[in-house]
């Protein structure tokens, strides 16, 4: 739902009436009689408020004082202020501090003020059109780099991995659908493409590594007990043994290698379970669990073969319901 209402703040009850009997043919008007007020207000029912008006001169507190509340926890909203013209140095400052779009003199002129208001609701319908843009864009972005790091995953593992693989990043990809894995964050304050790129490339090679310095921990194993075993001992106290299943319960596990910022590094933890599919391959079995995720090792049978387009499937899967949980 996109914002659709204004709210107008002003200590007298007249001021409320007339602005709203005047307003009100144009778009819903929401009222309050001071600051405090005010605020409740927004933080009730901000997200429904696209323009907000406020009186300059009232007890207790002035317009501007609602302004900078609104724009520190609303920036979205278009702001404006309301002032009798001895009162114009303190609209001028509430301008040059980027506090308000634009203020109304008192009296109203009431052509001007509905003119006004119009530009204002306008305003606010672009702001909004272009955050929907803003944001479908940035959910492309972080598509992509979740299809990345898959494909990426399969070049790691084929460059520091001496087992069969595939088999293992496959359920790997498996156990992270189920498990509710997320997009990754991208935040493009405080990084360009460049630097992305820079973390993603380190961030690989970590998990390269911790991939190869982890594979002597499951080498040695050689049935299904001590399989899961070897792997409580790898995510302690994260893994709940129950006879010939193992229930994980930390989703971080199960999806960080996927979904974590790209500065964060990995630990033996967040790679150890991709080292432990890798190694066992096609013996694992894995189906969601309402506490987590239940993992069995199944000796003697043959592995089913993968598909051509496996990898591509998953992508797919995965990034589409990633982006449906958004």
């Amino acid at each position: 739902m996109r914002p659709d209402k204004i709210l107008y703040v002003d200590d007298e009850p007249m001021a409320l009436k007339y602005f709203e009997r005047l307003i009100n043919p144009m778009a819903p008007v929401l009222t309050a009689l001071s600051v405090e007020d005010g605020k409740a207000v927004l933080r009730a029912r901000g997200a429904e408020i696209a323009v907000l008006i406020t009186d300059q001169r009232m007890p207790g507190a002035t317009g501007n004082e609602l302004l900078r509340y609104a724009r520190e926890h609303y920036p979205q909203m278009v702001r404006m202020l309301t002032t009798a013209y001895s009162e114009l140095g303190e609209a001028i400052e509430a301008i040059n501090t980027g506090e308000i779009y634009r203020y109304v003199t008192k009296p109203w002129d009431l052509e001007l003020l509905r003119s006004d208001m119009r530009n204002a609701l306008e305003l606010a319908e672009t702001r909004c059109e272009r955050d929907d843009l803003l944001r479908e864009k940035m959910a492309v972005q972080r598509q992509q780099l979740l299809a990345s790091r898959i494909s990426q995953l399969a070049v790691v593992c084929a460059g520091f991995l001496h087992v069969d693989y595939p088999l293992g990043l496959q359920l790997y990809l498996q156990a992270a659908e189920l498990s509710g894995c997320a997009l990754p964050p991208i935040d493009w304050r405080s990084m360009d493409h460049a630097e992305l790129m820079q973390y993603e490339a380190q961030r690989s090679i970590a998990i390269g590594q911790a991939l190869a310095s982890l594979q002597p921990r499951f080498a040695g194993v050689d049935n299904a007990s001590a399989a899961l075993q070897a792997l409580a001992d790898a995510l302690p106290g994260q893994v709940l043994l129950q006879g010939d299943t193992a229930r994980l319960t930390s989703r971080p596990v199960l999806t960080w290698l996927l979904d974590a910022a790209s500065h964060e590094p990995p630990s033996s933890a967040t790679v150890a379970w991709l080292a432990w599919l890798s190694h066992w391959g096609g013996s694992v079995h894995i189906e969601a669990h309402p506490e987590g995720l239940a993992v069995s090792v199944r000796t003697g049978g043959q592995p089913a073969a993968l598909q051509p387009d496996w990898m591509a499937d998953a992508i797919e899967r995965i990034s589409r319901l990633a982006t449906d949980a958004e």
